[in-house]
């Protein structure tokens, strides 16, 4: 019996997700955590510059950052950055940072 595409796309087994993709990747509860905060403020400094309709120059000089670093942030290189430098780059772009604990 010959397959369809559709068979050969359909997914047998799903794993419920916690909430946060990096825990369900294996990482560390600890870094999970972390890496889930940069993730969101990565997302929201990328997010801004696209709204704002900006080249990665331009960026740059708003947030006070090199054009490598922007192209970091539009790039996802997560690794490159930490939590303090993202709050930062957001406070550049007139962005409030708050932190809710649950």
């Amino acid at each position: 019996m010959k397959k369809t595409e559709e068979q050969d796309n359909e997914v047998s087994h799903i794993t419920p997700a916690n909430g946060n993709v990096f825990s369900d990747l294996g990482f560390e509860p600890e870094e999970a955590s972390k890496l889930k905060i940069k993730s969101q403020l990565m997302i929201e400094i990328s997010e801004w510059i696209k709204s704002e309709q900006l080249i990665q120059e331009d960026a740059a000089l708003l947030l006070k950052v090199s054009r490598p670093r922007i192209s970091d942030v539009m790039t996802g290189k997560i690794d490159k950055f930490t939590i303090d430098a993202l709050v930062e780059i957001l406070q550049h772009a007139g962005k409030q940072v708050t932190v809710k604990v649950a």
